[in-house]
């Protein structure tokens, strides 16, 4: 099993925004392609350094990982869905992905 930990920084005003694509699209998408939430969490307080919103993904590995991005892009409902949410400008200004494996004493494992 990997995980991945994707950190999302958002303009000015568009978090709420950014989180209603999630409920609303992103995360039954996910659910299509394989793509298995652990969590969602926004740091408190969000600062340059935390990002605005931070998930957490798990994958079979890495293959899994890549093939499940790939066909979530290519999603038809996926474009569509993106391209009417950022109708008003872009939700976000910075995404920072890190693919990571537990360690042996993790609960984990």
């Amino acid at each position: 099993m990997i995980y991945e930990l994707r950190n999302y920084w958002c303009p000015p005003g568009k978090l709420e925004a950014l989180n209603a694509r999630f409920r609303n699209l992103t995360l039954g998408l996910f659910a299509r392609h394989n793509m298995h939430v652990v969590g969602f969490w926004m740091p408190e307080p969000a600062t340059a350094e935390s990002a605005d919103l931070v998930y957490l993904l798990a994958f079979a590995d890495r293959a899994a990982l890549e093939k499940a991005w790939n066909d979530f892009r290519a999603d038809p409902a996926w474009q569509a869905g993106r391209a009417a949410s950022e109708v008003n400008g872009s939700l976000v200004a910075k995404v920072v992905s890190t693919v990571m494996h537990a360690t042996d004493y993790s609960p984990l494992t």
